[in-house]
């Protein structure tokens, strides 16, 4: 999605891909065939087993990769979406970012299995555990899930393990209810973009002028995409009332 766009619906300015209506909640596009955020808990996990079947029924090669937090295992939706998808032999990709914190919750208080990827073998389908902070080690998982998807018509469940280093909103900036700073601080060393950047330094694959010249452009996108927001109007009232039902031709 263009960087411009997305920033003016956080905004919430009528140049947002939702028009301003959707914000950092139910980011949509169509184009790009990013089929929204929801607000609710596992809730999009069903959505995205039906979209698995419209693929599979129309015969593409398609595949959904449909990301949850650990928060969202408990849900009910989990469970059925998996079951399903098994069942019906989808071509969903489940990746869990299992960050070990649903909002203030741990991981070790909300499952009584905290192995997350061992639900998917439960219901037969190829699942593994990943190191969510290696960069090159989550683009291998995926590609491998996505080529046995395409190869095999099976679903997968990766369990991304990762962390958040802030808090889970502004009302919580730094999580120190119910984590430590040392906790914090120690996880921070394990940044997946200062290890790939230290990795690819020392493979050759960049140099320390290609990484200035990187950050120097996502600052750049950043601002520019700031200012583009800034500059995009309001929408109206009357916005209110277009796009409840869909129009017919």
């Amino acid at each position: 999605s263009d960087p411009r766009r997305v920033m003016a619906e956080l905004f919430g300015r009528v140049d947002g891909l939702s028009k301003g209506k959707g914000g950092s909640m139910h980011l949509f596009d169509k184009e790009h065939n990013f089929l929204g955020g929801h607000a609710i808990v596992g809730a999009h996990l069903p959505i995205a087993a039906g979209v698995g079947f419209a693929i599979k029924y129309r015969g593409g090669d398609q595949v959904i990769v449909c990301y949850f937090g650990d928060g969202a295992v408990p849900e009910g939706e989990f469970h059925e979406a998996l079951n399903l998808a098994a069942l019906w032999k989808l071509p969903v990709i489940w990746l869990c970012e299992n960050n070990r914190y649903a909002m203030g919750t741990s991981l070790e208080r909300a499952l009584a299995q905290t192995e997350i990827w061992k639900f998917g073998e439960t219901y037969g389908i190829p699942s593994e555990p990943v190191d969510g902070m290696d960069v090159m080690a989550v683009r291998d998982a995926v590609g491998r899930a996505v080529e046995r998807a395409r190869r095999d018509k099976t679903p997968a469940l990766l369990e991304v393990r990762t962390y958040r280093f802030r808090g889970h909103s502004m009302r919580d900036p730094a999580g120190a209810v119910y984590r430590t700073k040392e906790e914090v601080e120690r996880e921070k060393l394990r940044d997946p973009i200062v290890l790939f950047r230290d990795r690819a330094l020392k493979a050759g694959v960049l140099s320390d002028d290609d990484v200035k010249k990187i950050e120097k452009d996502v600052n750049d996108l950043v601002d520019e995409a700031v200012a583009f927001a800034d500059a995009s109007p309001e929408p109206p009232a009357s916005e209110l009332f277009t796009d409840i039902f869909k129009e017919s031709a």
